[in-house]
């Protein structure tokens, strides 16, 4: 993979986070390097998912697959800041 290759899944990746912690309803007390490592993630797994279903590569924007990456990432969040903040609570 090139540079210009792990600067873009960066990015997507930070996108994708900050709009899967933007649809969990309430405050994540979890850091933003875990937002995009989750996001990177879930880039990852829902481009996979989209191809297996077929939706991955069509005219104009992949709505479809956007919408299942930003799912991916809102559960990744969601369960992640349930374990972290339990972590720290005790």
């Amino acid at each position: 993979m090139a540079v210009t290759g792990i600067i873009s899944a960066l990015i997507v990746g930070i996108v994708i986070g900050v709009l899967g912690r933007l649809v969990v309803p309430g405050r994540q007390s979890i850091p933003i390097w875990l937002t995009i490592v989750i996001g990177v993630v879930a880039v990852l797994v829902g481009t996979a998912i989209a191809t297996v279903l077929g939706v991955a590569d069509t005219r104009g924007i992949d709505w479809i697959e956007l919408i299942i990456q930003v799912a991916l990432a809102a559960v990744g969040v969601a369960a992640v800041a349930g374990g972290y903040g339990r972590r720290k609570i005790r």
